[in-house]
């Protein structure tokens, strides 16, 4: 969370939320001071009682100020029912007024960061952080209210008894007011950190979650530990820093819920001897055990928690800036690339990255740094890696999908990205991701898509069948009824979807063919036969290998390893690359035959 900022706003939001609901506040406060009554009858009944009645000897005056005490409480009962209706009328606009400020939150960093970095923190604000924030204002708004209307009327009962009962109660009882008051900022400035952390942890451990095989499978969980282990580290002494202070805090709650007592018998003697009466003392006893003190330590109580978790929230919805990494002060965006069009001098690489660097949001850890890598023409490139080291990003950057935050991505010579409004087929290069596009139409529409310009008859009937033959598909396309047979997507297993959308990248006339993961549901022989046409195909072909095996076909292999790239043929790099050397030696090629 960014520091001041957000906590200096908060504060004038609250006065101006409250201004905006004077009505709502007014009955609220109406409705306590008619609860207060019940406060000083209470213990005003009870000394009447003593001093008045049952000491006097006069038992029936003694029931009768009992019974006004008993009515007091009747009457608080009876005003508690419409405390709740005001509460009602303050709670719900605030939570409406949270739940607006989230999607427009939401909305401006959707614009800000396409990518979609913050979505689940978004959600998180919609649905959770909103309940929390109307929950925590309630039970404060209800303590609070209890306790300023309680001790009017204990404070005024302890007057009109004898004003030295306030003398011989209010020091302690400020003492340990101001004690728990004290602890309110630091407690605070720990949950705050703690719930930043918190986040941190769910999302890492929510991504790692992800990529669970992958990790186990390249042995990358050390490297999974040593991400996730600081933060677990980091929220255990938050916690133990927290239990620290909610034992000063109950510390100050003695002091403030039982000194008054103490000192009140302690001084008895002394007021006795000074003409105060045992239904005077009785009186004030009454309004400290009874009124004052519960209320007291309910405020405590409630400003210790909930006053503590309403301020971390809020600070969360009066933040327009989303936080940076490491959850200090407002993140700075790295430069965009150049807009589209000729970038650098003239390139006969195929694709060519030059010092690029990618994160997902505003101060997030960069997915990739600083890389540098040519693909050459009519190569045939593997990019291996455990799951979210970035091979995809990469595929993305290629296609023109993502635009790095530093450095420059080309292909054919000229930036990534198409023009704005380019329609039809990308010419450049054709991706395929690993869910496969099949959509409702013939087979032979379904393997065409791809090749033909808007206007163009595509492909004709002789070169389709030529890729049929070369992606080993007649039996599946005999099985679907023929190249002219509709094609139900719902139908196919998600093997048979890959496969045609295999032939439809064949028959692509775009010189760059990205494949991520697109042959993960075949078989490792039918991935291979597929992998082997692709690469006759003429052009460049760039494969995220979902097997060892497909790397060791590839007349290179970039590892990605999250601290390096490690570019080389499969034979070179057991000895540059550790994580390779470990993948290697996990494959049973035996097991992909």
């Amino acid at each position: 969370m960014t520091g001041g900022g957000a906590r200096g706003r908060v504060g004038p939001e609250g006065r101006r939320f409250l201004r905006g609901h004077k009505r709502a506040v007014g009955r609220l406060a109406g409705w306590s001071l008619l609860e207060s009554a019940h406060t000083f009858l209470g213990g005003y009944g009870v000394a009447r009682a003593l001093d008045d009645g049952f000491l006097a000897g006069r038992t029936a005056t003694g029931l009768g100020w009992l019974a006004a005490a008993g009515a007091g409480a009747l009457l608080g009962g009876f005003a508690l029912r419409g405390v709740f209706a005001g509460l009602a009328d303050l709670v719900e606009p605030l939570r409406d007024g949270l739940v607006r400020r989230a999607v427009r939150q939401a909305l401006d960093r959707a614009v800000a960061d396409p990518a979609g970095a913050g979505a689940t923190g978004a959600v998180s604000r919609l649905t959770q952080q909103t309940e929390m924030a109307r929950d925590s204002f309630a039970g404060l708004v209800l303590t609070v209210r209890s306790f300023v209307f309680t001790a009017v009327g204990a404070i005024a009962g302890m007057a009109a008894l004898a004003p030295v009962l306030l003398l011989v109660v209010l020091p302690p009882l400020l003492l340990g007011v101001a004690a728990f008051l004290a602890t309110l900022r630091p407690l605070a400035a720990v949950q705050r950190r703690s719930l930043d952390t918190d986040e941190a942890l769910a999302d890492r451990v929510g991504a790692l979650a992800e990529g669970l095989r992958d990790i186990v499978a390249c042995g990358g969980q050390a490297a999974a530990e040593a991400r996730v282990e600081p933060l677990i580290a980091t929220q255990e002494r938050l916690a133990r820093t927290l239990a620290g202070w909610a034992a000063l805090r109950t510390l100050a709650l003695g002091t403030a819920g039982r000194l008054p007592v103490v000192a009140l018998l302690a001084a008895t003697p002394w007021m006795l001897g000074r003409g105060i009466t045992a239904g005077t003392l009785a009186g004030g006893l009454t309004y400290l055990v009874q009124a004052l003190l519960p209320a007291l330590n309910s405020l405590m109580t409630a400003l210790g928690s909930a006053g503590t978790r309403l301020l971390v929230v809020l600070e969360r919805f009066s933040d327009p800036v989303p936080p940076d990494g490491d959850g200090h002060g407002p993140a700075k965006r790295k430069p965009m690339s150049p807009p589209p069009g000729p970038v650098g001098p003239p390139t006969d690489a195929a694709a060519e990255l030059r010092g690029v660097t990618f994160a997902y949001g505003p101060g997030a850890a960069p997915v990739l740094d600083d890389l540098d890598l040519v693909v050459r023409p009519g190569e045939h490139l593997a990019v291996v890696g455990p799951s979210g080291i970035g091979k995809s990003t990469l595929t993305a950057l290629l296609a023109g999908m993502l635009s790095p935050g530093a450095g420059s991505v080309l292909v054919a010579g000229a930036a990534a990205r198409r023009e704005p409004g380019a329609a039809g087929p990308d010419p450049r290069r054709t991706l395929l991701p690993q869910q496969a596009y099949v959509f409702s139409g013939t087979v032979r529409e379904n393997l065409t898509h791809l090749a033909a310009a808007p206007g163009d008859a595509g492909p004709g009937d002789v070169r389709v069948r030529q890729a049929v033959r070369a992606l080993g598909l007649e039996d599946l396309v005999a099985r679907l009824g023929g190249l002219d047979a509709e094609v139900s997507p719902r139908l196919l297993s998600r093997g048979e979807s890959q496969q045609l959308a295999l032939a439809a990248a064949y028959l692509s006339p775009a010189p760059l063919l990205l494949l991520d993961e697109a042959t993960c549901h075949l078989d490792p022989a039918a991935e291979e036969h597929a992998e082997r046409a692709l690469a006759d195909r003429p052009g460049t072909l760039v494969v995220v290998a979902h097997r060892v095996s497909s790397a060791a076909r590839a007349d290179r292999v970039l590892v990605l390893d999250g601290t390096r790239a490690v570019c080389g043929t499969h034979e070179e790099l057991p000895a540059r690359s550790p994580l390779y050397r470990d993948l290697v030696g996990r494959w049973n090629p035996a097991a992909d035959e």
